[in-house]
């Protein structure tokens, strides 16, 4: 957005200089915007919790703050529940903008209360654009009378909103009303100087977790805290954790004490102490007495007496009345946010980067014990394992020991003659073998299967960012459809193993009939040896029981020669390897599609990082320009809160918003704070 309030030509050097700061902000926010942390690891909640920070600040304050860094002085008011904000807001002002109560939370909706002419601001989304716009006629209707009980939130009054218009910001739906808890309550008020606004925030430490939410919200996106607590309530622990984030990331704020009995004035002072110990030594502390002859609590016309806030009234019109000041502080929280981000950006970096950790630590155990799983059926369908049993007792049925085995001993020649024989009178007996191979190898590959499903399972859940995915999921097991889907690889395998001899059948045409009435003996053949040899062993080097193997070595070779065998085992073990691994991996990926849909694997650490980095290159760029002494150029502010004087200097407003005032105009002028100018308009009108 541009600020169209301008007063002097910009500075070049400047206007480049902020633009590079912009840019590379709003690089750092898309990136910080891909960024997940869906893991369970180390100081994870915490870093979400500054992830999400992060990008607010950006959004409700960086970001428009930047883009327009003429608009007025936001103040917001906040403090803990019953502290008195609403009331004293609503005293600063002289009138009832802000609804206290005795209900809890009192502050259902924020209130902003700006200068008529500074309305353009906010009723955009140049600041705090997640929230829907509620603009209002101002002073609350119904109010209590003059000391009636109920008219503060020091003696509360019914909530109570005069809602004239609505307006929806970015798509956020319109609100029926000023107390719903995504919206903002505008109300325009004179009493305030042009250049400054009040934001009466919900409780700090409200029973409602969105109040407390938006309420942090909010003091992220303040220039200036105006902190209320009370003498009761001062060391509490819920305001010094946000006031300690505060003081980290530099952010200007202002403490009220409210309700110190006289002769209490120690309780000051040792707030006093607790600001210097939390880091906040340059914040200003000002102490609202209660006044013993009016008794705890007593008001006027619902409002605290004006001596007690005139102290407040006049160093927030010199803040808000001297654009000088002004720049000042918004200059120095401008600047404490921005290192406080990329404080922050590098360190949530660093927490993805355990996120990619965790991700290939938990990818790790899957891969492992698939592997193992897979190592575990290549050597049970390698050492002869598989070759007993049932699969054993079908074998020596198929061949059996007589006339055959007899002929395979005598010499090839007659072992040709032998297997034509022996295939057109008993090829019905090899199916029967398939099956046994078939049923042994899905006890071996389940087995493995539910093997890795345990340890998998077992190491996650040992991990604690493992546990986590967990939860919900019946992982420890293999599902029920595992069996049907690993006879379906076995069928597949045995088919390839046929069509292995087919193929070599074709290319040999001595062989050629023999394969025509055997294939299905020939292929048990071959995988009878797929379970006895590897790598060109034979079966009577293996050992196996009742010279199995060696009974379908011989068959084979007779048929193909020896080196055609071998290489008929290796292709025939290579197909089951991978029918076998396919299953494993469908396995394995029941695990790592938990990980998949998280993206843990890229969570973009090296852009947030980068970015981060040049967004305090670009920052150190904008402050070394704005140093430069020419007109119109604020200098950087490393001090505290401008000790108001009950005077400053300022322009008249112009005579509409967004147009620059006349030169008479921008000559300075001598003025009061806008509480003593509200205070000569009563005295006038009493006489």
């Amino acid at each position: 957005m541009t600020d169209p309030d301008t007063t002097a030509a910009p500075d070049p050097r400047d206007e480049a200089a902020a633009r590079g700061l912009v840019d590379a902000l709003e690089t750092l926010r898309a990136r910080l915007g891909a960024l997940r942390l869906p893991l369970e690891t180390p100081g994870v909640g915490a870093a979400r919790a500054d992830l999400h920070q992060a990008v607010d600040q950006l959004d409700d304050y960086l970001l428009p703050r930047l883009r327009a860094e003429r608009a007025p002085l936001l103040v917001v008011v906040g403090g803990s529940t019953g502290a008195g904000k609403s009331t004293l807001v609503n005293s600063l002002l002289g009138e009832p903008v802000s609804a206290p109560g005795v209900l809890r939370p009192t502050t259902r909706a924020p209130v902003l209360v700006h200068h008529p002419l500074d309305a353009r601001w906010f009723t955009t989304d140049r600041v705090l654009p997640g929230l829907a716009r509620v603009t209002s006629s101002g002073r609350l209707p119904d109010t209590p009378p003059t000391g009636a009980p109920g008219a503060s939130d020091r003696s509360p009054a019914p909530t109570h909103a005069s809602d004239v218009g609505r307006t929806g910001v970015r798509g956020t739906p319109d609100m029926s009303g000023a107390e719903g808890a995504a919206a903002l309550r505008l109300v325009a008020s004179e009493a305030l100087p042009q250049g400054l606004a009040l934001l009466d925030a919900p409780d700090i430490d409200s029973v409602e977790t969105a109040n407390r939410e938006l309420s942090a919200q909010l003091l992220g996106a303040a220039d200036l805290w105006l902190f209320v607590t009370t003498a009761a309530r001062y060391a509490d622990a819920v305001p010094w954790d946000l006031l300690g984030q505060a003081a980290r990331r530099r952010a200007q704020v202002a403490i009220v004490l409210d309700r110190v009995d006289p002769g209490a004035e120690v309780v000051a002072d040792d707030l006093r102490r607790m600001t210097v110990e939390h880091g906040l030594g340059d914040a200003r502390v000002f102490v609202l007495g209660e006044a013993a002859e009016q008794g705890p609590g007593a008001l006027v016309d619902g409002l605290l007496p004006e001596a007690a806030v005139a102290e407040v009234a006049t160093w927030l019109s010199g803040l808000g009345g001297d654009p000088e000041a002004r720049a000042r502080v918004i200059a120095a929280t401008r600047d404490g946010v921005v290192d406080d981000l990329v404080r922050r950006a590098v360190a949530l970096a660093e927490t993805a980067d355990g996120q990619e950790v965790a991700d290939a630590r938990l990818r790790d155990a899957v891969r492992r014990y698939h592997a193992e799983a897979l190592e575990q059926v290549e050597v049970a369908t390698s050492d002869g394992a598989l070759l007993r049993g049932e699969v054993l007792a079908r074998w020596q049925d198929f061949v059996g020991t007589g006339e055959f085995f007899r002929s395979v001993e005598a010499g090839v020649g007659r072992v040709r003659d032998a297997v034509v024989r022996f295939f057109r009178g008993r090829p019905k007996e090899a199916p029967q073998v398939e099956q046994a191979i078939a049923h042994g190898l899905e006890s071996v590959i389940l087995d493995a299967a539910e093997q890795a499903a345990e340890r998998t399972f077992a190491a996650w859940r040992s991990d604690g960012a493992g546990a986590a995915l967990l939860d919900g999921l019946d992982l420890a097991r293999v599902p029920a459809a595992l069996r049907t889907e690993v006879a379906e690889q076995i069928r597949g395998w045995q088919e390839d193993v046929l069509a292995l001899v087919r193929e070599q059948g074709e290319s040999r045409r001595g062989t050629a009939r023999a394969v025509s009435f055997g294939v299905n003996a020939l292929g048990v053949s071959l995988m009878v040896i797929v379970f006895a040899s590897t790598a060109g062993l034979t079966g009577a080097e293996i050992g196996i029981a009742g010279g199995t193997a060696i009974v379908a070595q011989k068959l084979l070779e007779a048929v193909f020669g020896d080196e055609a065998v071998r290489r008929l085992a290796a292709q025939a073990k290579e197909r089951l390897n991978g029918r076998v691994d396919a299953v494993l991996r469908g396995q394995a990926a029941r695990y790592t599609a938990q990980l998949d849909a998280l993206g843990t694997q890229e969570t973009g650490a090296d852009g947030v990082r980068d970015a981060a980095h040049r967004v305090a290159a670009a920052a150190r760029a904008e402050r070394a320009a704005r140093s430069v002494p020419t007109e119109g150029v604020t200098r950087p502010w490393s001090g505290g809160l401008l000790r108001g004087a009950g005077t400053f200097r300022a322009p008249e407003a112009p005579a509409g918003p967004g147009e620059p005032p006349t030169a008479d105009e921008a000559a300075p002028a001598r003025r009061g704070g806008w509480w003593s100018r509200r205070r000569s308009r009563r005295e006038e009108g009493d006489r």
